[in-house]
This record gives C-alpha cells, sequence and structure tokens, in this order.
C-alpha cells in the first residue's frame, strides 16, 4: 500500500469517529458539532437532507448523537454497491457476451470489488461510517424460485464478508450483530429474494427442502413471491390479486419450521394478508409503504398492516419516492412511519431502504462502456405503467448515507429516545430473536 493510500485509511478512520463511536464523556452536540466531510456525493446528500428537514441545532444534536448511540438495522438493504471495471465489461461485450452473462459481471463487479480494489474499499468504507449502520438484512437472492439462481448473490457476499471481516462480517444470530455494535464493526444478516423451489414436483416436502439448505447456508429471510405470480402466490403488479396457494400456506409453514422470517414486501394484498394469517410467527413487509398515506402496488393497505402487527411483526418502510409519494422525501417517510407507529405501536414499524449507496467512480467508469441496442424487460421487473414514475423533489434526501438524518427527522416529530431505538433497530432485532428462539424450542 502506498503512503498516499495509508494516509488515505487513516483519514477514513478518523473521520468516522463522530457517527460510528459509542458515548463518550463529550455532549450529544459537541459531537454532532465534529461531523466532516466525506466525499461531494455524500455531501450533496446531506445538505438535500438538511434543506428539507430545516432542523434546529437541539433537534440535529439530540438527532445525530441517538444514532451513534444506537444500533441501527436496516430491515432491507444493500451494501454500497462499487464502481464496475468498465474496460473489462467494454471488452466483454465486444465478445459477444448474452445479457446474462454481462448482468453477472456488473453484479459481481459492483458485490465484491471493493475486495480487490484499493479505492473501492475505501469508498465502500466511507458509506458504511457516513450511514452509521450497524447492520443491513442483505439481499442476497436474485429474484426467483431457481436455487441455483438463489445461490449467486449469496456467494458473493459470503466472498465479501469472508474477505473484510474486520470491518463487516457475515452475521448468523441477532447476538452477532449486537456484538457488531459494541466492537464498532458492521455486519449483512442474509435474506433471499424468493423461497427456494426444487422444481420436480415429486411432493410438497420434496418441493421445499431447500428452505432448510439455505437456512444453513445463512438465509434467515424470505420473499414468498416477487412482482409476478408464483407457485406460492401473486406478487403485487398481478391484476387478478389472487391469494396464497396450498403450496404456499406449505412454504410459510416450513418457514416457521425451520426458522426463517416470512416476506410478503413484493407480495400482492390478498397474499400477503393471508400469508400474515397462516404464520404461526411474526413476519414482516420488509421494505414498503402504506397505502392509506399514498396508494401503490407495493404499499399496503391497512388490513394487510394490521395482520402483521397482530401477529407481532414488523413493517419496514421503504425509501423509494414512487412508494412513498409526497415530495418522495425523509418527512414522506416519516409520515409512513407515524402511519404504522400511531396505529399499532412503534414496536411494530422499522425503515428498510431498499437502497443502496454507488461509489462515486461509477460515472466515468460506465463511460467506458460502449451502448448496446434495446433489451427486453426481464420476466421479474413487472412494473405496470407509472409504477415507478416521475422524478421527485425530494429525492435526494433519502440517500443511504443520510441515515443519520432519519433519525434526525423522528426526533423533530416527538418520537423519544426509546421509541426511536425501536424504529431504528430493536423491532427487527426481536422479530430476527424470535424466529430463532421458536426453533430452538422444536
Amino acid at each position: 500500500m502506498t503512503q498516499a493510500l495509508k494516509r488515505r485509511r487513516f483519514l477514513l478512520t478518523a473521520m468516522a469517529t463522530p457517527l460510528v463511536a459509542a458515548m463518550t464523556n463529550r455532549s450529544r452536540a459537541a459531537r454532532a458539532a465534529e461531523r466532516v466531510k466525506f466525499n461531494a456525493s455524500i455531501d450533496a446528500s446531506w445538505q438535500a437532507g438538511l434543506d428539507v428537514l430545516k432542523p434546529s441545532q437541539v433537534e440535529l444534536d439530540r438527532g445525530l448523537g441517538l444514532h451513534a448511540e444506537s444500533l441501527v438495522f436496516d430491515c432491507y438493504g444493500f451494501a454500497p454497491r462499487c464502481a464496475v471495471d468498465g474496460e473489462v465489461i467494454a471488452q466483454a461485450v465486444a465478445a459477444g457476451a448474452s445479457d446474462e452473462e454481462l448482468q453477472d459481471l456488473r453484479e459481481e463487479m459492483g458485490m465484491t470489488r471493493c475486495v480487490t480494489n484499493e479505492q473501492e474499499r475505501d469508498e465502500f468504507e466511507l458509506a458504511w461510517r457516513a450511514a452509521g449502520v450497524t447492520c443491513i438484512f442483505q439481499n442476497a437472492g436474485e429474484e426467483g424460485q431457481n436455487p441455483i439462481r438463489l445461490l449467486k448473490r449469496l456467494g458473493r457476499f459470503t466472498y465479501l464478508t469472508d474477505h473484510l471481516r474486520e470491518f463487516l462480517f457475515k452475521a448468523v444470530t441477532p447476538a452477532d450483530i449486537e456484538q457488531a455494535k459494541k466492537d464498532g464493526k458492521h455486519c449483512l444478516y442474509f435474506t433471499g429474494n424468493g423461497v427456494p423451489i426444487a422444481g420436480e414436483f415429486n411432493s410438497v416436502p420434496d418441493e421445499l427442502r431447500h428452505i432448510k439448505l439455505f437456512f444453513q447456508l445463512g438465509i434467515r429471510m424470505m420473499h414468498v413471491t416477487y412482482n409476478r405470480r408464483n407457485l406460492l402466490g401473486d406478487g403485487c403488479a398481478e391484476p387478478a390479486n389472487g391469494g396464497l396457494s396450498d403450496l404456499g400456506r406449505a412454504a410459510v409453514a416450513e418457514m416457521n419450521r425451520v426458522g426463517v422470517i416470512v416476506d410478503v414486501a413484493h407480495s400482492g394484498w390478498r397474499t400477503s394478508l393471508e400469508a400474515a394469517q397462516a404464520s404461526k410467527l411474526p413476519m414482516v413487509a420488509s421494505h414498503t409503504a402504506c397505502d392509506a398515506v399514498n396508494h401503490h402496488i407495493r404499499a399496503k393497505p391497512v388490513e394487510v398492516i394490521k395482520a402483521i402487527c397482530d401477529g407481532g411483526g414488523l413493517i419496514g418502510i421503504c425509501c423509494i419516492p414512487a412508494f412513498l409519494g409526497g415530495n418522495g422525501d425523509i418527512p414522506a417517510l416519516i409520515e409512513h412511519i407515524d402511519y404504522v407507529a400511531k396505529r399499532f405501536g412503534t414496536q411494530h414499524v422499522g425503515i428498510g431502504t431498499d437502497i443502496a449507496y454507488t461509489s462515486s467512480l461509477s460515472f466515468p467508469a460506465t463511460r467506458q462502456i460502449p451502448p448496446r441496442g434495446p433489451r427486453r424487460t426481464r420476466y421479474e421487473a413487472f412494473w405496470p405503467e407509472g409504477a415507478l414514475g416521475k422524478r421527485f423533489p425530494g429525492e435526494k434526501s433519502l440517500a443511504w448515507t443520510n441515515w443519520p438524518l432519519f433519525t434526525v427527522g423522528l426526533v423533530q416529530r416527538g418520537y423519544r429516545d426509546e421509541d426511536i431505538r425501536l424504529i431504528l433497530g430493536q423491532n427487527m432485532l426481536r422479530v430476527s430473536r424470535e424466529l430463532l428462539k421458536s426453533r430452538a424450542a422444536n
């Protein structure tokens, strides 16, 4: 490592202190005032957040101090994404690589390049420290139900955490997450984007046997469906709004038995409701919104939210502007949190961002990749026209690195410290703990 890079690594570590250090004898105000510049991208998002919140100094001090103290558990999200190697992808395009090959190449680089590239490693760590996040319930499964397909992201994030374990490690239990906070480290808790189905159709137990295997590989939460209909039920974009199938009910029961959290974030309303009614253990909609606040196919209606909360589960509010409505900003995010907290209790709401920080080196890298002609939409990307829609004036404020300002927003709404801690991470930790506790009792 060059002297310049060593110095940069030292400076990054020093810069992290205000957001990740444990409480010291200094006041919250003093620590909040120490927040320093990170990089142009992170700082621009930070300013956008301050512009929409307009916090008083007292609110800012309290929020940043509380965030630094708290265990922050993103209910569903993505580790910071690295820039791809544009030259390598350009060579693959010239060699005639297929769309699937190019997607795999992009994903692998975006998920793991910080292991091999010093600049990407620095920026990866910088984003974590700016966000002050302890753990991400990491999307470690590609959308679908094919076990081989689901293994790809799981393999990549296992590789990532194997190589960065002094900074970022794979959590296996909620106790690991708590230890990460105590040690000033970060961790990933793995979720898959589908229930693995054998596809042999011999018997129901045969079809679902891979649920236990993926649990043993570290998966702790699974989507019942993605946007489209599958063998378990309807996704949120299916106009028929069919409910949970017989195989879907069996899958929920098997996830309960094994200790995997049932997630209906992308499921249709009836599928979500019936999954909540079928589950004997707390389950979640990990990254969603409230339809009563903003109507959207990815939001949940009150009867679904009630069923999930009545079962001890959790509603994770996402950071996707189109799902939130309003100005697509931090106050819009807090409106959805408010809705769940006031109607069903602060113990049933969290934040599942469903977004990632992207390396500031990405733009120059992608400019090296030659343009390609029209491509077909992937099967899972089933969005009715207008579902993702327009630009929102405050969307920049919802950057993943602005997590500390989400806490400031909760302070502004009058939440007590203990309730903010629940929303920031303790609620997701409780659900995770209860699933594994139930497994141990079986």
